[in-house]
């Protein structure tokens, strides 16, 4: 793998939808940089530090969030010039978005107050009263022509049905929630899942008419769902529980097929690879070599540095576990990472309550196909949209990666860049690797159809 060099930032960084351009921001001025130069391409001066940035999905407009005032400041790539500035008033801006047409833009009002869709086009815009979530509890259908947004009226829970085109209102129907949480629709548009807050567990599936099709409740007692996610084929639903286990079910009988447990020990027979992270001190033989005092000063070997590997370990094995005090709210405990490879066939977890492991679950076989036991915490982990990659990172120096054929680990040259967050280009050739004020690229190689990797790659 390729590093660039360090570049400043100081809030969100990501990747245009197609891939051409990285767009970051400093304090307040949203920097557009060309994705293998890394030249800036664009300079944009907004009027307060940024706090979040979405691109439109064709890749020409971007927004930018200033949560501080509020306000929404929109911009052009291929119109410097133009500008665009939404102030909702008193009523505030607590989040905004990008509709799929990149020609509307979504904002909701501080407390939830109202939903407004403002077009770019002809400065119109059209309300939705009572949205439910800030940044949840909307979602778009894969064509981008209708969009399910949930509202709360009258102590019940409500899902609108929005026309993407005239974004009228083509149906209204109540769900079988206490307090919902979150909605996705299906990759097929075929349904809708909804659950509920971790006080109820409740998984409900809906057709887009508003009938229910199934209700899911694995338990009564104790706190319920905390995960959900589709399948990239639309297959299976992924639902992670505070349980501390991951069930995934069909979408022909919306029955379970897979129930995954995340145990401390893991005990035979188990045929997955459990990969550890060990150091190693760098074992230099310089008594044959003559180097200058600057050298030594600045050699690794002064400085203490490891080198990171894999170790493959023998089960049993018992994972480092954490057991949340009984006495504080949101306990760290159950599914809170939950993520599909492209071709469906794998998923990977990591069980909150132990949270320096990653597991990764064959689908295909029903089983556990690898885990891999880190030194600390495990910040994010992404899957390539290419191929069968998954790359994670613990906020050390060295990125982590796992592939069918084995796991390895990678080192970051750059000096004194902790990697705290990582995202993917969509063509899956760079990575964006995140520090706390800082950000890098990876060009990432293709990955060969058999891949042999040493730890030390």
């Amino acid at each position: 793998m390729e590093f660039t060099e360090a570049y400043k930032q100081t809030g969100p960084c990501c990747f245009s939808p197609n891939s051409r351009y990285i767009a970051v921001a400093v304090d307040y001025r949203l920097v557009i940089r060309d994705t293998l130069s890394l030249k800036v391409v664009q300079l944009f001066s907004c009027l307060d530090k940024i706090s979040y940035i979405e691109w439109a999905l064709d890749s020409e407009y971007i927004l930018c969030g200033l949560y501080k005032r509020p306000m929404i400041q929109a911009w052009s790539l291929t119109q410097p010039e133009w500008t665009c500035k939404i102030d909702e008033g008193p009523a505030g801006i607590a989040y905004a978005r990008w509709s799929p047409d990149s020609r509307h833009i979504l904002t909701t009002s501080e407390f939830q107050l109202r939903l407004t869709v403002w077009s770019l086009v002809n400065t119109a815009c059209v309300h939705v009263q009572w949205p439910k979530h800030a940044s949840k509890g909307i979602s778009f259908t894969q064509d981008g022509k209708f969009a399910a947004i949930c509202t709360r009226r009258d102590c019940k829970d409500y899902i609108n049905l929005l026309s993407c085109h005239s974004w009228e209102i083509m149906g209204v129907f109540a769900v079988d929630t206490l307090d919902l949480a979150d909605i996705e629709w299906s990759p097929d548009d075929s349904a809708i899942v909804i659950w509920d807050s971790p006080l109820e567990y409740k998984v409900l599936i809906y057709s887009p008419d508003g009938r229910c099709l199934f209700k899911y409740q694995a338990y009564e007692s104790g706190l319920g769902v905390k995960s959900v996610s589709w399948s990239p084929c639309g297959q299976f639903l992924a639902v992670g529980s505070y349980d501390q286990m991951l069930r995934v079910l069909n979408h022909l009988t919306w029955k379970t097929f897979a129930e995954f447990m995340h145990l401390s020990t893991v005990r035979a027979p188990c045929s997955a690879a459990i990969f550890k992270e060990v150091d190693e001190p760098l074992q230099l033989d310089m008594s044959e070599l003559c180097l200058d005092d600057d050298f030594m000063r600045g050699s690794d070997a002064s400085d203490g540095h490891f080198k990171v590997r894999y170790e493959v370990m023998e089960v049993p094995i018992t994972l480092p576990f954490q057991k949340p005090p009984a006495d504080k709210p949101n306990p760290k405990q159950g599914i809170g990472l939950l993520s599909w490879s492209n071709d469906s066939q794998y998923i990977c977890t990591r069980n909150d309550s132990m949270p320096t492991a990653l597991w990764i679950w064959d689908i295909r076989h029903l089983e556990l196909a690898a885990i891999l036991v880190q030194k600390d915490p495990i910040r994010a982990a992404a899957w390539d949209p290419t191929c069968t990659r998954l790359v994670l990172c613990t906020g050390s120096s060295h990125l982590y990666m796992w592939t069918p054929s084995g796991a390895y680990c990678v080192s970051n040259p750059l000096p004194q860049f902790s990697i705290t967050d990582l995202k993917w280009n969509s063509d899956g050739s760079c990575l964006l690797l995140k520090d706390k004020e800082s950000f890098c690229c990876a060009a990432v190689p293709l990955l060969p159809e058999s891949s042999d990797y040493s730890s030390d790659d």
